[in-house]
């Protein structure tokens, strides 16, 4: 009766100890949730007030230029004969080639500020959903926002493809989860299968040049009867461990 005792109050000891260790592992990943909203709201926040100022002041300083290079011409039907000093300083600056240019170049800061813009916008988004309750969530624009936060990996660098994202997106309806961690989820998943890729491509004894580019695919799709959605992040490469999928 007394070992019987003992086992039962050992038994329950260790479910209490199971119990003590996952409610721990819980608040660590809310921690670690709640740090990386926080360095990333605060990263776009300092990145959002400079840009501001420049996106702002593109508007100005297109117009501004506008005006100039419409003065020039008035000029010139008045002045139709420039001293040569005049004619010097338009060779040395390549005048008609820069009169030209500049609007292009102004035309690509503004499409460089507007992707910026669209970038902290998304970090924005993501540390946003970063919240402790769950609520209805397209889980469409957690992906998709995650992607775009990795753009950089997948660019190519040094002997190194690019690697193609290739999404399917089936039509889903708004999901109520955890929308901070399904985009750590999502994340984790994804840098797991950048980290696979370039590992096989850098490792060359191991690489198959006649394989297609890497890729990753990422599917959605409502599955039997809308009760299931479906996620899929497929990628060509070793698989994970029974104990990583755990």
């Amino acid at each position: 009766m007394v070992k019987a005792t003992a086992t039962a109050k050992a038994a329950q000891l260790e479910h209490t100890l199971y119990k003590l260790q996952e409610t721990q592992a819980k608040l660590i990943q809310r921690g670690k949730m709640f740090g990386l909203g926080k360095l990333i709201a605060g990263i776009a926040h300092e990145i959002n007030n400079p840009l501001n100022f420049i996106y702002g002041n593109l508007y100005h300083a297109s117009n501004y230029t506008e005006d100039l290079l419409k003065l020039v011409p008035v000029y010139q039907s008045k002045y139709p004969n420039p001293g040569s000093e005049i004619l010097a300083n338009m060779e040395s600056i390549d005048f008609n080639f820069l009169v030209q240019d500049v609007r292009k170049v102004l035309s690509l800061m503004k499409v460089g500020s507007y992707r910026i813009r669209f970038t902290v916008l998304s970090l924005r988004n993501f540390s946003r959903l970063d919240e402790a309750e769950d609520k209805f969530v397209d889980l469409h624009e957690g992906i998709d926002k995650t992607s775009l936060i990795l753009q950089h990996s997948l660019k190519p660098h040094g002997h190194f493809p690019s690697i193609k994202v290739i999404k399917d997106d089936g039509d889903l309806p708004k999901v109520e989860c955890y929308a901070g961690q399904m985009n750590q989820l999502f994340m984790n998943v994804i840098i797991n299968a950048i980290d696979i890729l370039t590992y096989e491509i850098e490792e060359i004894e191991n690489f198959d040049d006649n394989k297609t580019s890497p890729t990753i695919c990422i599917s959605t799709i409502v599955y039997v009867h809308n009760f299931y959605l479906l996620i899929r992040i497929l990628y060509h490469g070793p698989s994970m461990s029974e104990d990583v999928k755990k």
